[in-house]
């Protein structure tokens, strides 16, 4: 312990104290609050900056009170600052775009208010050193962000989507406080650190049923198959709000992995429901997606479908890919819904000739063929460069480059032009090396932090191979999908897809949805 705080434990403090100004302006055009409740955000993103400052100068600071499974703590370290500044920044960029998009409505400061408490749990989330800290981050973040579900509550939407919401959210919620009862009195502490260092010794039973509770939080947190329909109905609150679940709170499941991943890579059972989980809602999100008209419902399934990959990556052990791809995608996704009605209007105006070629089961076979073997020259030369890979991290490398050859045989179609061939054969290229190129990175910044994915036993091959093989499937039938687009079996199973397999109805009956949706 040391009695120098991280810098950034002071960002939610800030954000919260201009988020009470809102009690006394909770109306329309409340004065200065916007300008306020912006300048807060910009603080909150200054001091997470001069935190990451303060870990490269003085090193990890880790501040708390308390002992056992009632130790309150906070942390910071290369996952947490990066983390802080990531999600102070995605805050930010939200907090300003209401400024303009809110101006007028009835509840402006009310939101505002509840904006900058949602943000406040947050950053104080990804910067928990305790059990204790992370279950009261994850209760607060839900009840705020079930408010701004609700800013237009007289929506029968609105109402549904709020009560699914709350339903799985506070399941997770419940799974979550088990699984921290049971680690932190069965492993004799709460603290996330010594959590992880205990882990390695092995795990008592309780501890082992306490992780399957983690892995069971996580997946719901994350809006994982088969209980994702609430994720896709949240866009009947205001395009911020969407904003900001998607591009950081719907993060908080793989956070809670990443903190806790040496706990969860000592349960062999919890890594592999982990890939299987994810790798199912990966699949299955990204069919939805592509059957969807409406942009934001795309974004939606989207979300749904890389947080599944993400899980995927967290079962395989590649934890700095894992935490690569959270900010990833925080960054795109934020950027993807707060332009996406000018996205529309651009897409709109451009002239849409239809496709290009239509590739045949030869060009999917060299398409396929050359993606994978671009990707093993690339892999052979980081493994020369640098160091061998993992065999998690070369499958995980084949499960992208699948998804390039999709391009590629498009290119390889008898009618395609050769400027299109080698534009294809390069996107496959680029993807390889930049892939290899960003593992590094992320292990570089965050390697030290983060175990090292575990040796490939007879368990870890047998979900290697099940992986390849499932998003393998996947990606040839994609490909091949133009050749019997117009069968009328493809059809009735566009629409099947088109309504996620009914299963969101199946939530709706659960929860009294359609009759809460037919409610006057």
């Amino acid at each position: 312990m040391t009695a120098l705080a991280p810098l950034p434990v002071f960002a939610p403090l800030l954000l919260l104290a201009v988020a009470a100004l809102s009690l006394f302006a909770p109306g329309r055009r409340p004065g200065s609050l916007p300008r306020l409740a912006e300048l807060a955000a910009l603080g909150a993103l200054g001091l997470a900056a001069g935190g990451l400052l303060q870990l490269v100068w003085g090193g990890p600071v880790t501040l708390g009170f308390g002992s056992g499974a009632a130790l309150v703590a906070v942390r910071l370290d290369a996952v947490s600052a990066s983390l802080a500044l990531l999600v102070s920044c995605v805050g930010w960029i939200v907090v300003r775009y209401s400024r303009t998009y809110l101006d007028g409505e009835t509840r402006e400061g009310h939101f505002h208010g509840l904006m900058l408490a949602t943000l406040a749990a947050v950053v104080i989330l990804v910067q928990a050193g305790s059990l204790l800290v992370v279950v009261v981050c994850f209760l607060a973040v839900g009840l705020a962000l079930r408010r701004l579900l609700l800013f237009y509550p007289e929506r029968a939407e609105a109402q549904r989507a709020a009560a699914k919401f709350s339903l799985v959210w506070g399941a997770g919620d419940v799974a979550l406080i088990l699984a921290s009862a049971l680690i932190a009195f069965s492993l004799g502490t709460g603290s996330i650190a010594a959590l992880n260092a205990a882990a390695a010794g092995g795990l008592p039973a309780a501890a082992q049923l306490g992780v399957a509770l983690l892995v069971l939080a996580a997946a719901l947190k994350t809006a994982a198959f088969p209980l994702h329909g609430w994720l896709t109905e949240v866009m009947e609150a205001p395009t911020p709000v969407s904003a900001l679940l998607h591009a950081g709170i719907i993060n908080s499941g793989g956070v809670l992995l990443i903190a806790l991943s040496g706990l969860v890579q000592a349960s062999p059972g919890a890594m592999a429901a982990l890939v299987m989980i994810g790798g199912l809602t990966a699949l299955f999100g990204a069919s939805v997606m592509l059957t969807q008209s409406a942009v934001k419902t795309a974004l939606a399934w989207s979300t749904i479908a890389q947080m599944g990959f993400m899980l995927l990556q967290c079962g395989l052990g590649l934890w700095t890919l894992a935490l690569l791809h959270i900010v990833a995608h925080s960054l795109y996704k934020a950027h993807a819904f707060l332009s996406s009605g000018g996205a529309v209007r651009q897409v709109a105006l451009v002239r849409r000739p239809g496709p290009v070629a239509v590739p045949g089961f030869a060009a999917v076979a060299k398409a396929f063929l050359l993606a994978l073997l671009l990707f093993a020259a690339v892999a052979g030369a980081f493994a020369w460069l640098a160091a061998p890979k993992s065999p998690q991290s070369l499958a995980l490398g084949v499960i992208l480059i699948l998804g390039v050859a999709y391009l590629v045989a498009q290119g390889l179609a008898d009618a395609a032009p050769r400027a299109l061939t080698l534009r294809t054969a390069a996107a496959s290229l680029t993807a390889a090396v930049a892939y290899f190129t960003f593992q590094l990175i992320a292990s570089m910044v965050w390697g030290e932090s983060l175990p090292e994915p575990p040796a490939a036993g007879p368990l870890e091959w047998a979900l290697i191979v099940l992986a390849l093989f499932s998003f393998g499937v996947v990606a040839v039938a994609q490909a091949l999908f133009p050749l019997w687009a117009h069968h009328p079996a493809a059809a009735g199973l566009r629409v099947h897809l088109a309504n996620g397999l009914y299963l969101n109805t199946v939530l709706d009956r659960l929860t009294g949805g359609f009759r809460l949706s037919r409610t006057p």
